[in-house]
C-alpha cells in the first residue's frame, strides 16, 4: 500500500514521477519494517501545515505580476520545522511537500532536533532584477511573517537562492517584530550571524560520505574514479573537496552539459576557470564535452548526481556502471531504478544521509545564533562530521541487523525515531 494525502495537492501528469508519492512509499516501507500502526503512518504522511500565499510585486517596467508562495510544514514532532526555499519554474505544492516531508526523516537520522518544513515559488529567479527578487523574497516572507520563527520554523537557502536572499527575509522578519533575529533563517551571511564552513557544508557531507562508504569497503579515496553531474554549490564543492583527497574527478556538468577528462579533471583550475566564464565550464582545456544523460553512464567508482531529481530512472538504470551511488541531490534515483541498483550489488548512499551536511550546518548556525556565540570554522567542520559519520554507521548497523538495503535503513531509523516521539507525547487532545 503507497499512502496517499487527502490534501488538495496538483495531481501528477502519467509521464511524470511524483515526488510525494515517491516519498510516501519511502514511508510505507519503513512502516512495514517497523511494524508502526496504521494510523500513526496516516499522521506521519500528512504535513501538520500547509500554506499558500499571493505574493503580488512590482516589476521594474512597472507592470505588476501576482505569484504563489508556498510553505509546507510537515512535522515538528522533534522540534521547530526546518527547510530550504526554493526558487525555480518547476516548484509545486506535491514537490514541496515531498521535501519537507524528506527533511523530518533527515533530521531525526542526523539526531538534530528539527522537524520538516519547505518553501518555495515557481519562478526563474535569472529572469528578474536583483530588485524584483527582493521585492518577492520581503513580500514573500512578510505573508509567512505569522508561520515563522526562530523556534517555529526556520528558512535556509535552497536551489534559486542563497545567503543574499536570507538577508532579506532576516531582515524583513527583524523589521516587522522590531528587533533584530538571526534565529530566523539560516544560510545568512556572515556579517549577520551566518556560519563559517556553510557554504561548502552539502558537499563536505558529501564527501565525509563517500569517504566513509569506501572505509567500508577496505577501500580510501585517493584515486578513486569520481563523476559528479552538477557542479554548482554542492557538486562543486564535493568535487573540490574529493579531488583535494586524491580522488580522480572524471566529470562533471552543469544544467546546458557537462566536460569529461579519463585522465582526470584539475578542478582547482576549472572552478576559477568557471568564475571567469560566468560559471560555464563549457571548453575547459583538454576534455571532451559530455551530455548529462552520457556523463550518467561513465565508467566509474563512485557517481554523484548533485543536480535535479528523477534524474537516474528505469530508462537508464541498465547503464549505470558506478559500483556507488550518492545521492548528493534530493531524489535523484527514483524507486524503481534503486531497487534495481540494490539487487544488482549497487551501494545507494540515499540522500537523507548523503546530502545532510547542510542541514546539520544550519543547525549548528541556529544554536550559534541563539547563543550568540560563534564558533571558527574548525570546530563547525568539525562538530558537522562528527554528526555525519555518527549517522553513518548507525544506517549500517541498521542495515546489517535488519538485513536491509541502506536506505530502508536510513528511513527505518528517520521515521521510527519520530514515531517513538510521538508515541511519548501522545494525540492531543
Amino acid at each position: 500500500m503507497v499512502l496517499t494525502s487527502p490534501l488538495p495537492l496538483e495531481a501528477a501528469t502519467p509521464a511524470h514521477i511524483c515526488p510525494f508519492d515517491q516519498a510516501c512509499s519511502y514511508l510505507d516501507a519503513a512502516g512495514k519494517e517497523l511494524k508502526l500502526d496504521q494510523g500513526v503512518l496516516a499522521i506521519l504522511s500528512n504535513p501538520r501545515k500547509v500554506v499558500t500565499v499571493s505574493i503580488p510585486v512590482k516589476l521594474d517596467n512597472g507592470e505588476i505580476q501576482v505569484l504563489a508562495g508556498h510553505r509546507v510544514q510537515h512535522s515538528d514532532i522533534l522540534g521547530p520545522y526546518k527547510g530550504g526555499i526554493r526558487y525555480h519554474p518547476a516548484v509545486t505544492l506535491r514537490e514541496v511537500s515531498a521535501l519537507a516531508m524528506l527533511m523530518t526523516w533527515k533530521c531525526a537520522l542526523l539526531g538534530i532536533p528539527y522537524g520538516g518544513a519547505k518553501g518555495g515559488i515557481a519562478i526563474n529567479p535569472k529572469t528578474y532584477s536583483v530588485g524584483e527578487l527582493e521585492r518577492i523574497s520581503r513580500r514573500y516572507i512578510s505573508e509567512l511573517i505569522k508561520d515563522i520563527g526562530p523556534s517555529v520554523d526556520i528558512p535556509a537557502p535552497d536551489m534559486g537562492t542563497s545567503a543574499r536572499e536570507m538577508a532579506w527575509m532576516m531582515d524583513t522578519y527583524s523589521v516587522n517584530v522590531g528587533h533584530a533575529v538571526p534565529g530566523v533563517v539560516t544560510g545568512k551571511p556572515l556579517s549577520i550571524g551566518g556560519s563559517l564552513g556553510r557554504e561548502m557544508a552539502t558537499g563536505r557531507g558529501v564527501m565525509i560520505i563517500v569517504r566513509e562508504a569506501l572505509a567500508t569497503q577496505g577501500k580510501s579515496l585517493a584515486g578513486v574514479r569520481v563523476v559528479i553531474q552538477g557542479f554548482g554549490n554542492v557538486g562543486g564543492a564535493a568535487a573540490e573537496l574529493l579531488h583535494k583527497e586524491g580522488a580522480k574527478i572524471l566529470a562533471v556538468s552543469t544544467g546546458s552539459g557537462g566536460i569529461y577528462s579519463p585522465d582526470g579533471l584539475d578542478i582547482p583550475a576549472l572552478k576559477a576557470y568557471a568564475a571567469e566564464n560566468h560559471k560555464s565550464i563549457a571548453g575547459f582545456p583538454q576534455t571532451t564535452p559530455i551530455s548529462n544523460a552520457d556523463l550518467l553512464t561513465l565508467d566509474c567508482d563512485v557517481l554523484i548526481p548533485a543536480a535535479l531529481e528523477n534524474q537516474i530512472t528505469t530508462e537508464n538504470v541498465h547503464q549505470i556502471q558506478a559500483q556507488i551511488v550518492a545521492e548528493a541531490a534530493n531524489g535523484p534515483v527514483t524507486l524503481e531504478a534503486n531497487q534495481f541498483l540494490e539487487t544488482h550489488g549497487v551501494t545507494v548512499l540515499p540522500d537523507i544521509l548523503a546530502n545532510a551536511g547542510g542541514v546539520v550546518v544550519s543547525y549548528l548556525e541556529w544554536v550559534q545564533g541563539l547563543s550568540y556565540l560563534f564558533w571558527d570554522e574548525e570546530r563547525v567542520n568539525h562538530e558537522m562530521e562528527k554528526l555525519m559519520v555518527q549517522a553513518y554507521h548507525q544506517v549500517i548497523q541498521q542495515s546489517k541487523i535488519r538485513q536491509i538495503p541502506l536506505r530502508l535503513a536510513a528511513y527505518t531509523l528517520g521515521v521510527g525515531r519520530v514515531a517513538q516521539a510521538l508515541a511519548d507525547r501522545g494525540l492531543y487532545p
